[in-house]
């Protein structure tokens, strides 16, 4: 195999190029991560190990390994690799690909691998561009994206390109390549007769959050501040990283995966990671009023009437941040995300919501009963309206034996309170009121109210 060694050539005297550039793995030895993927036996590593081609879809976060696969599959290959960006770059841009790709297959019989980068970025239609030719074999095509391709990437392709996932790297693979480049002198830094703390690596690796690009242009800086034969210590480390945020695209995929994350841990009454995730999307620049917004979501759909304190608190955090903004205003949401995490939990009101919703839907045109219509006029009161009707507050124990729902609903129940918190207060009224109406067994000859529920933190067992 001759291989495409023009791809991976001495960087001697191409010290302009970024430091992540000069040290891309020239072969599958030197990449790290992504053992799912390259483990022995496994299709990825096959393919490369085989110099097979087929299309594929590289899905993975920044950094993570996919433009060095796809240069690694031309290499194996001995294929011809043209890189393409679907940010820069239109239609007509790959129709001179694909062209050249054409006079490449008839004139020497070699492929050509079309890698287009950032490929969620054409809409459906740009991308059916790509499918005669995936079919008749003219390009190879292997697509990159931070997207997840089930939403931005049509189907036809889909099912001629298989998706592989890339992970982030982990902090010990950042940290092998930073070694690496450490050590380097040809490719790396190593002539700048540098020393470093381990602390310091440890920093840029955890710092770079699971990003090979970031960690070594991090380190980059960090040897331009050391000087030549200086030393990277902890302090140069934090100064080159510049309190980068964690990676999140606010209109994305990690967007929904990091407020699906809180949601849960609120829902599943865990206040660490509920406080973690929140602290994610603030870091990460989310607007705070979205959040305030989704924990009001949490607090109707998820507690309800368990703790009906919970719309409270979270409205109040809502109008908090309004009034102080960041930083002091997130305390307020992180105090909500906090009592809704450790508040009880009913959805009993959220399901009788969507049950009363359907009914009304079925029974839209059902009439109201005569008792309890208005009665504004004579003429109205002459044909029944409002006739037999009891003002509860005036009848024995405060509730009169007299339905509320159209006839062709009676009997029906949409709320059923649970047993958790407040709710079980509601629950013993609920079943008080129906005994006094006679609808679930003999009136409470008492004649006495039920007590008003007690205020959450004079609640027994609220939690």
């Amino acid at each position: 195999m001759n291989g495409s060694g023009d791809l991976f050539r001495s960087v001697s005297g191409d010290a302009h190029r970024p430091l992540a550039a000069r040290m891309r793995p020239r072969n599958l030895a030197e990449v790290r991560g992504q053992s799912h993927l390259l483990g022995p036996d496994r299709a990825l590593r096959r393919m490369l190990e085989g110099g097979g081609l087929s299309s594929c879809i590289f899905w993975g976060p920044p950094g993570s390994g996919k433009t060095t696969l796809a240069r690694l599959l031309a290499d194996r290959a001995d294929a011809a690799f043209v890189s393409f960006s679907a940010v820069t770059e239109g239609v007509a841009r790959v129709r001179g690909v694909i062209a050249e790709a054409r006079e490449r297959l008839a004139a020497a019989g070699r492929r050509t691998i079309l890698f287009c980068d950032e490929i969620h970025r054409f809409n459906k239609s740009q991308q059916d561009a790509f499918l005669p030719h995936v079919e008749d074999g003219t390009i190879v095509l292997v697509g990159a994206t931070t997207e997840n391709p089930s939403f931005e990437v049509n189907r036809p392709l889909l099912s001629r390109a298989p998706v592989f996932i890339l992970e982030p790297l982990s902090a010990a693979d950042l940290r092998e390549i930073l070694l690496g480049a450490l050590g380097d002198g040809e490719r790396g830094v190593g002539q700048s007769g540098l020393d470093w703390d381990d602390a310091a690596v440890d920093i840029l690796a955890a710092g770079a959050d699971g990003d090979a690009r970031r960690a070594l242009g991090a380190l980059e800086v960090a040897a331009d501040l050391a000087g030549p034969g200086g030393r990277i210590d902890a302090g140069t480390a934090r100064e080159a990283l510049q309190h980068r945020s964690a990676h999140y695209d606010k209109s994305g995929e990690e967007h929904y995966n990091l407020i699906s994350a809180l949601h849960k841990a609120v829902r599943g009454s865990d206040p660490q990671g509920a406080l973690y995730w929140l602290a994610r999307m603030i870091r990460g620049g989310e607007d705070p009023r979205y959040l305030a917004r989704r924990l009001v979501r949490m607090a109707v759909e998820d507690i309800g009437l368990a703790d009906p304190l919970a719309i409270r608190i979270a409205v109040a955090a809502w109008r908090a941040y309004d009034f102080l903004g960041s930083p002091e205003g997130d305390l307020a949401l992180a105090e909500a995300a906090v009592f809704l995490a450790t508040a009880p939990k009913s959805n009993r009101l959220y399901r009788a919501w969507q049950e009363a919703l359907k009914a009304a839907e079925d029974t839209g045109s059902e009439p109201v009963p005569l008792h309890i219509r208005n009665a504004p006029t004579p003429e109205m009161k002459a044909w029944g309206y409002g006739r037999g009707y009891r003002y509860d507050p005036e009848a024995p124990g405060g509730v009169a034996a007299q339905h509320y729902l159209p006839d062709a609903l009676l009997g029906t129940r949409f709320y059923r309170p649970g047993s958790m918190g407040f709710e079980a207060r509601i629950a013993e009224r609920i079943a008080w009121w129906e005994r006094r109406r006679g609808k679930a067994g003999p009136a409470d000859a008492s004649g006495d109210t039920p007590k008003a529920p007690r205020p959450r933190h004079e609640q027994e067992g609220a939690g």
